[in-house]
């Protein structure tokens, strides 16, 4: 089962690791209540602070699989994986802007899942389980790719077997662990870890950059070598952005970043905050993970220098890791890895779990369930999508959870003009908004296909004149357009609309309702 494992490397990343678990059970007792209902273990209660807001969404938007993908995908392409940052930074500011609305008005009326506010918003339970199922189907390979982040690190410490068993054994035993604290804690588990996490991560990171450019001869001399390197491959890549890629380029930062807020897992963090004021605070402090990012993109580049030699490019950070450090603090990279895979799968699964109880079960299935089923079903749900992401990684290759991602992130974004704009006006027809996002989706899943799902930019134009662009915002486009057409269509053939359960004054609350509004409120 180990190969070629070093005691130290093994020893320190164990420590670290059962700490960070012990950490997650816990949580169960920390800022606990007696309530028993979805919207404590979902959301912790809605009582997050500017400090724990930070961490936790820090912790599931910037995964293990980040660390892991975005310098990979630099390793291999150049410049062009540099498009992650730029989406970052155009994010917050929309945060700033639309979750404090999204936060209010789901406070206001107890709203758990962005699904809960189209329904209220929309009057649509068809609508709101379309919101329900997409998020749902763009977590499932989000899940999964934080277990093959954790994989990576694993294989590169030598956790390997001679069966598939004893190989995928430790993976397993780690995804237990998360799967038992998150059935007790909720979203406090993750929470909590999250202080550790992004301390690891911040030394981790601020160590590579510091201490690995001096011994290969100096960021000047690793950039001219790197240059020269991508110039070589083939195909070729750059390490500045060509003409040629900027539309890409562009197109994937804009429609990543209206996507980011759009995922359940970001705004389950969202809506776990004590009051908008924290949600503010976060939008402009959170900018310095970007900065944490833009770090982390930097080892890819230092790995192509170096002479990293790997067989996929998400090997490429792990192999650079080990080369540079000492066997104790390479022990202390990997567990912090591991670590981020933790927190952001939490996070998802509780989401999800959220999703399915809320606008699945509670319409279709139980619509008399009390506040405590509610929440049993939530938990035995996060347990099975954990499980499902589980299987999913041990049985099919992992190009499939990468391919699925990128279809992910396309569907999610469909459901920007329901919730996003949905924050400001009630312009839209809900039968046009549903026809809308199916039109989208379908548009999105066809053109990936036809790229073999290997891609998710799509070449139009003549053949003198042509650009890539994020088959995202093409869908997107296709989306708005058919919706705002087909809204004019509805409203002038007298097509009724759905009661709007929400008052322009549920958007504009900064702190939480006092008990009496609270008794005299429509909980969901």
């Amino acid at each position: 089962m180990l190969t070629h494992v070093n005691t130290t490397e093994l020893a320190v990343f164990l420590f670290f690791f059962f700490t960070v678990t012990a950490i997650g059970f816990i949580a169960s007792r920390w800022r606990s209540s007696s309530s028993h209902s979805v919207e404590d273990w979902g959301l912790g209660g809605r009582q997050f602070g500017t400090l724990v807001t930070w961490f936790l969404v820090g912790g599931d938007f910037y995964t293990a699989y980040t660390m892991i993908a975005v310098p990979g995908l630099i390793y291999g392409v150049g410049a062009m994986g540099f498009f992650a940052l730029p989406y970052t930074i155009i994010v917050y500011p929309f945060v700033f802007i639309a979750m404090p609305r999204l936060w209010s008005v789901c406070e206001r009326h107890g709203l758990i899942t962005p699904a809960d506010f189209v329904l209220f918003r929309y009057g649509s339970q068809g609508l709101a389980s379309a919101i329900a199922i997409t998020g749902m189907l763009a977590l499932m390979p989000y899940i999964a790719l934080q277990l093959v982040g954790m994989e990576v690190v694993l294989t590169q410490m030598g956790f390997t077997g001679s069966t598939p068993f004893l190989r995928n054994l430790p993976i397993t035993v780690a995804f237990a662990f998360l799967a038992a604290y998150t059935y007790s804690a909720g979203l406090r588990a993750p929470a909590l870890i999250a202080f550790v996490k992004d301390a690891m991560i911040y030394i981790v990171v601020i160590a590579a950059v510091l201490f690995i450019p001096p011994h290969f001869g100096g960021y000047q001399h690793i950039f001219a070598t790197a240059a020269t390197r991508y110039s070589a491959q083939h195909p070729p890549a750059s390490l500045i952005l060509r003409p040629g890629g900027y539309s890409a380029y562009a197109t994937l930062a804009l429609g990543s970043a209206l996507a980011a807020f759009m995922y359940p897992h970001t705004i389950t963090s969202i809506l776990a905050s004590a009051n908008g004021r924290v949600i503010r605070r976060n939008a402009v402090l959170l900018p310095a993970y970007t900065l944490l990012l833009g770090l982390i993109a930097i080892l890819g580049i230092v790995a192509v220098a170096v002479g990293v030699h790997v067989t996929e490019t998400k090997q490429a950070v792990p192999a650079l890791l080990a080369l540079s450090f000492p066997h104790w603090f390479v022990g202390f990279c990997f567990s912090a890895i591991a670590i981020a895979a933790l927190v952001p799968a939490a996070i998802m699964s509780i989401a999800a779990a959220n999703l399915f109880t809320r606008n699945l079960y509670l319409p279709y299935l139980s619509q008399g369930a009390t506040h405590s089923q509610q929440a049993q079903v939530a938990k035995l749900a996060s347990l099975l999508t954990k499980f499902g992401a589980l299987v999913f990684v041990l049985f099919f290759p992992t190009q499939y959870a990468v391919n699925l991602q990128l279809l992910g992130g396309i569907w999610i974004l469909q459901t920007f003009p329901s919730i996003a704009l949905g924050l400001w006006s009630r312009w839209f027809h809900h039968r046009a908004l549903l026809i809308g996002w199916a039109a989208g989706m379908a548009l999105g899943t066809w053109l990936t296909y036809l790229q073999h799902l290997q891609s998710s930019v799509w070449r139009i134009g003549t053949t003198a004149h042509n650009a890539n662009v994020y088959i995202g915002v093409l869908a997107l486009a296709l989306n708005l357009t058919l919706t705002a057409v087909l809204t004019i269509l509805f409203d002038r053939t007298g097509i009724a609309r759905h009661a709007d359960r929400t008052s322009p004054d549920d958007y504009l609350r900064l702190d939480k309702q006092s008990p009496r509004e609270a008794a005299l409120g429509s909980p969901a």
